[in-house]
C-alpha cells in the first residue's frame, strides 16, 4: 500500500501506490537495489489525510518482475527436490517482527485459499518481510537480481487494515497485479475502497488466478532452471 512516490530509498516498489487525497500525481520512483539495511528504512510519518490510491506502470512492471524472481527461485529449489508434494515459497520474517501476528494470518489466509503454492516460513528464503516508515507506505519490491522483499510501513497499517494490508502485499508474491478501483471483496484493490475497507480474503477470481499462476508458470520456470 503505497503513498506519493517523492522518498523512496528501497527499490521502486508494488504496493498499493497511495497519492494524496488531493489528486496529486503519482511520482516515479527511484530505481535502487538495495533492500532497507535496516528495520526501519525511513522515518517520515504518513498522513491519514493521503487516502486516495494511484498505480503507474513502473510498479505494474516490479509487480512482475517480484513474481518471476519469486517463481525462479521456487522452482530452482523444486528442480532438486522433483518429489515434492506442492510449490513451496519460503519466506524470512525475522525483518518484521512487529507484523509477526499479520504475517501468520496472511500466510493462513493465502494458504487456506489456494492449493497449487504454499507459503512457509523458514531459512534460504525465496522473499523476505521488512517493517519501518516509508512516505511511500507497504509495498512489494525486487532487486532484478532474484532477490525480493515486502516492506510494511508502521503508519500506514494504522491506518488501514494491517492483515489486508499484509495480505495484499502478499499477494504480489504470488503474482496478482493491483487492481484499485476494483471493490473492497477483491483483495488487490488495497486501499482503493478506503479505510473502512476490512476484508483480507482474495475473490474466487484471485484464488484461480494465482493457482493458474503456479499450475503453468512452474512448470516454465522448471524447464529453464532444470
Amino acid at each position: 500500500m503505497r503513498h506519493p512516490k517523492t522518498v523512496i530509498s528501497a527499490i521502486a516498489g508494488i504496493g498499493l501506490g497511495l497519492a494524496t487525497a488531493l489528486s496529486a500525481p503519482a511520482i516515479a520512483a527511484d530505481t535502487n537495489s538495495a533492500a532497507p539495511t535496516s528495520a526501519v528504512a525511513l522515518s517520515s510519518p504518513i498522513a491519514s489525510s493521503q487516502a486516495a490510491y494511484a498505480g503507474s506502470k513502473e510498479e505494474a512492471a516490479n509487480n512482475k518482475a517480484f513474481f518471476e524472481a519469486v517463481l525462479k527461485s521456487a522452482a530452482e529449489k523444486r528442480a532438486a527436490n522433483p518429489g515434492a508434494a506442492s510449490v513451496t515459497v519460503v519466506y524470512d520474517a525475522s525483518q518484521a517482527p512487529s507484523f509477526a501476528s499479520q504475517i501468520a494470518s496472511s500466510t493462513s489466509i493465502w494458504n487456506n485459499a489456494v492449493s497449487n503454492v504454499k507459503l512457509q516460513a523458514g531459512s534460504n528464503a525465496d522473499f523476505q518481510y521488512y517493517e519501518g516508515n516509508d512516505p511511500a507506505g507497504s509495498y512489494a519490491s525486487t532487486d532484478g537480481h532474484g532477490q525480493g522483499y515486502v516492506f510494511l510501513d508502521y503508519a500506514q497499517n494504522e491506518e488501514y487494515d494491517s492483515v489486508r494490508v499484509t495480505a495484499h502485499e502478499t499477494g504480489h508474491v504470488l503474482g496478482l497485479p493491483d487492481d484499485y478501483s476494483g471493490p473492497c471483496s477483491e483483495l488487490m484493490s488495497g486501499g482503493g475502497p478506503g479505510t473502512s475497507c476490512t476484508n483480507t480474503q482474495p475473490n474466487a477470481a484471485e484464488i484461480a488466478q494465482v493457482n493458474s499462476l503456479w499450475a503453468n508458470g512452474i512448470a516454465a520456470a522448471l524447464a529453464k532452471v532444470s
